[in-house]
């Protein structure tokens, strides 16, 4: 063990101390002791080589409680958003961006519009399609879904493959408020029954529900649609009908890929608009940034830095608060881009994230498997779906990843049932969120209010893990490809969504999408967040 301490003379009081390195020129060997801690000064400390033990093993106990008492003193709980999951009160020093790592949304902004002329756009609308598609050659790239946008296939493909790709689930059932019949979509089935259909596990849904009853900004509306999908013998997921809103009525038809081209265009459209607004609220910021910042938070003040969970999880935290922070700032703020470019605001996107969090569990949303069964969307029901393939292997490795550093340090469940700081961390992810707590449903250990063996404790860690790092890829990393032409993943459409059936011109999907400006303010933040992140700079990957 290495033993330091600093008395309060110099330039500072505190100073952070990364590692010591001890240095054994006999054996030719090094002895490594990662520190990672601010030395106050008249404290003394006492660290293992590796630093990393559970707590109830710990020769120095006391010094993990001090320690801990001191973060729960900088980590503290606040609800930004009302009803919403809890985020840090006050952003701490040490989760700051480093300077090598600044992510200033203005000045990235300004560097594209400067390098590829952007800054000339006016805030005219655009002449034609062509005349949009033109804009992305010669500036930030044309995204992967200009050529086949308006197609059927594509639209199918965007529910298995795109940013959203966790909404699709089998039908078994037609619902009672969806005014589709068998009449209506048999024309698209091959030759089956929509009975026949259901029965062989070729029909699909999604039902946008949650949608309802949330606000939008200024006089914009929002869809809650229910959209049905037919696989066809080619195994492609094929839109077969789309009801906008959740009531059947005269005013609220079925749409189908038998009505006048623009007409189903539109609905595909305006269906798209809503399931962008599931996205950007809860799949993304909801899901994948928010509600993990209540697990960072509640992890910094329960798990000592020398508990080897804590080292599990800490690179996967990095940069998490301070983006979080940031992006409320510059990016939810009062007429900021989500005001500007998302139809439901930042008010109706708080709604949706509160809403969203109210039904996510994460014995079943952080586990892919059992997320995947509950949709019904297994491997020998819907064939092509590359995002549960993918997700499914990343899964699995990180499963078992997580499982063998798990059982290195509990060989046994009674070493998981006395480790205190891990049963304090679980009391305080499921406590209620107005009583101090992170207000998590479905962690792991239910059945005993408390972690009782490894297999919970594995679940719960890698939950957590493929959460923050294969949910945020999905939903983050195609965002400049979905949205950056307007028309295949609108984030905001203007005027009412069609009421019946009547042809509607070309032009009326000109009128509906956003203006220059606009577009060139989804195409800027999108092409931002969407380059992958990188480990460099991370100093709290130690051996464990």
């Amino acid at each position: 063990m290495a033993e330091f301490w600093r008395d309060s003379f110099g330039l500072g009081h505190n100073w952070f101390l990364e590692r010591i390195v001890v240095e054994d020129k006999t054996h030719g060997s090094e002895h490594i002791f990662p520190v990672h801690r601010w030395v106050r000064p008249e404290r003394h400390y006492i660290i293992y080589e590796y630093d990393c033990c559970l707590p109830q093993e710990d020769e120095f106990q006391e010094q993990r409680r001090t320690e801990l008492k001191e973060y729960r003193r900088l980590y503290q709980y606040e609800q930004h958003v009302v009803n919403g999951p809890v985020q840090i009160k006050q952003l701490p020093e040490d989760e700051q961006f480093t300077e090598d790592y600044k992510w200033d949304i203005v000045k990235c902004k300004g560097r594209f519009m400067l390098d590829t002329k952007l800054i000339r756009w006016t805030t005219d609308k655009w002449e034609s399609i062509c005349d949009l598609k033109k804009c992305y050659k010669y500036s930030l790239g044309e995204p992967a879904c200009l050529e086949y946008w308006n197609e059927d296939r594509w639209f199918g493909l965007q529910r298995v493959q795109g940013v959203n790709p966790v909404l699709i689930k089998l039908c078994t059932i037609i619902p009672e408020n969806f005014g589709v019949t068998a009449d209506m979509v048999e024309p698209f089935l091959e030759g089956l029954t929509l009975a026949e259909a259901i029965q062989n596990k070729k029909i699909f849904i999604i039902d946008l529900e949650i949608l309802q009853g949330i606000n939008c900004k200024d006089d914009r509306l929002l869809c809650a649609p229910l959209a049905l999908f037919f696989l066809n013998k080619h195994k492609e997921l094929m839109p077969i009908a789309i009801q906008l809103f959740q009531e059947k009525g005269p005013d609220n038809p079925v749409f189908l890929p038998s009505d006048p081209p623009t007409t189903w265009l539109t609905a595909k459209m305006y269906y798209s608009n809503a399931d962008a607004m599931f996205h950007q609220s809860c799949t993304h910021l909801g899901f994948t940034h928010l509600l993990m910042e209540g697990v960072v938070i509640c992890t910094h003040r329960n798990l000592s830095n020398s508990h080897p969970l804590f080292k599990l999880l800490a690179p996967h935290f990095l940069f998490l608060l301070a983006i979080n922070t940031r992006g409320l700032e510059k990016l939810i703020s009062p007429g900021g881009w989500v005001d500007k470019t998302m139809t439901i605001g930042r008010k109706g996107m708080f709604e949706l994230i509160a809403k969203g969090m109210s039904r996510w569990h994460m014995n079943v949303h952080g586990i892919v498997p059992n997320e995947i069964k509950s949709r019904g969307v297994e491997c020998d029901v819907l064939p092509h779906y590359p995002y549960r393939d993918d997700a499914f292997l990343i899964y699995h490795t990180i499963r078992k990843y997580v499982s063998k550093v798990v059982h290195r340090f509990y060989d046994t469940d009674e070493k998981v049932i006395n480790d205190y700081e891990l049963q304090q961390w679980r009391a305080e992810m499921v406590k209620d969120r107005k009583l101090g707590g992170c207000g998590f449903l479905g962690v792991p250990g239910e059945e005993n209010n408390r972690f009782t063996n490894t297999e919970e404790v594995v679940d719960s860690m890698t939950s957590i893990i493929s959460t923050c790092s294969l949910g945020h890829a999905a939903a983050n990393f195609q965002q400049y490809d979905e949205y950056a032409f307007p028309p295949n993943y609108p984030g905001i459409l203007y005027g009412e969504p069609p009421k019946d059936k009547s042809p509607l011109p070309d032009s009326d999907i000109l009128n509906r999408i956003p203006n220059k400006e606009t577009t060139l303010d989804i195409m800027v933040i999108t092409k931002l967040i969407h380059p992958y992140g990188s480990y460099s700079g991370l100093r709290l990957m130690v051996t464990i």
